[in-house]
């Protein structure tokens, strides 16, 4: 009797230490979904190089990129003045194309993105104007018109590579950028949102991205040829809202123009 009086304490102190343990386990288990959940590791540093074009630049200052453009196209488009040597003619395949009024100017536009993106706690809509920047210093607009109508009608002014100038000048790509997709290809990087998350061509792994294979910010978590291991990032496709949902999938940084 009295070795079982001893053997009791201990058998107890052994089982609190076991569920101890288990619970310190199940603690590491959900710690290390949670950052994989989160993924706030991401760093975009490496594709910065792929950004080129006339009248761009950028400079890194700690965790943000400070981007400034011109918003030049580096392609033909029938919005340059006709003595400009990229003036050409609209030689698209819409049928209802209608030139408007406005033609590329140069601009003072300077984006602030982080380097370090991740998801935002509270999601804020995307703004009329600038909302990102392509690899070629060309900004991206939303998928909505002036007033924020749809593109349905405004579509037919845009030019044989799919952009077209505002009324200041500023030249823009609302849907797939196809300068950028005929030269690098269509599972391509194309640019950055504000929130410094990744744009991708309408192509990954060999299959034709869909609205119904993103999410309601129009991006996705998953490997790509700049990130390995993985990123949330954007994909352009051929259907509204083309390149950007319910607003930013990260916090967005400033744009100045």
């Amino acid at each position: 009797m009295k070795s079982i009086k001893f053997l009791l304490p201990l058998l107890l102190l052994v089982f609190i230490a076991l569920i101890a343990c288990s619970n310190s386990d199940d603690a590491v288990q959900e710690q290390e979904q949670d950052e994989v959940n989160n993924n706030t590791d991401y760093d975009i540093t490496g594709i910065l190089s792929k950004f080129s074009g006339t009248g761009l630049s950028y400079a890194v200052n700690g965790n943000t990129v400070t981007f400034t453009t011109q918003d030049l196209p580096n392609h033909t488009s029938p919005y340059w003045p006709t003595d400009n040597p990229l003036y050409e003619a609209y030689n698209g395949t819409n049928a209802d194309f209608r030139i408007n009024p406005n033609r590329i100017s140069a601009q003072n536009i300077v984006f602030t993105i982080t380097l370090n993106p991740e998801e935002a706690s509270n999601k804020e809509v995307t703004p009329m104007g600038p909302i990102g920047i392509s690899r070629n210093g060309v900004v991206f607009f939303n998928q909505y018109a002036a007033g924020g109508s749809p593109l349905t009608n405004e579509i037919n002014s845009f030019d044989q590579y799919l952009g077209h100038p505002a009324g200041q000048g500023n030249y823009h790509y609302h849907i797939e950028p196809t300068y950028l997709t005929e030269q690098f290809g269509d599972d391509t990087f194309l640019g950055l949102l504000s929130d410094g998350f990744p744009v991708y061509g309408p192509l990954e792994n060999g299959e034709i991205i869909t609205n119904a294979d993103l999410d309601v910010y129009h991006g996705h978590t998953s490997e790509t040829a700049d990130f390995p291991d993985g990123i949330y990032h954007y994909h352009i496709t051929s259907d509204d809202p083309y390149l950007n949902g319910n607003g930013f999938f990260g916090t967005p940084g400033n744009v100045s123009l």
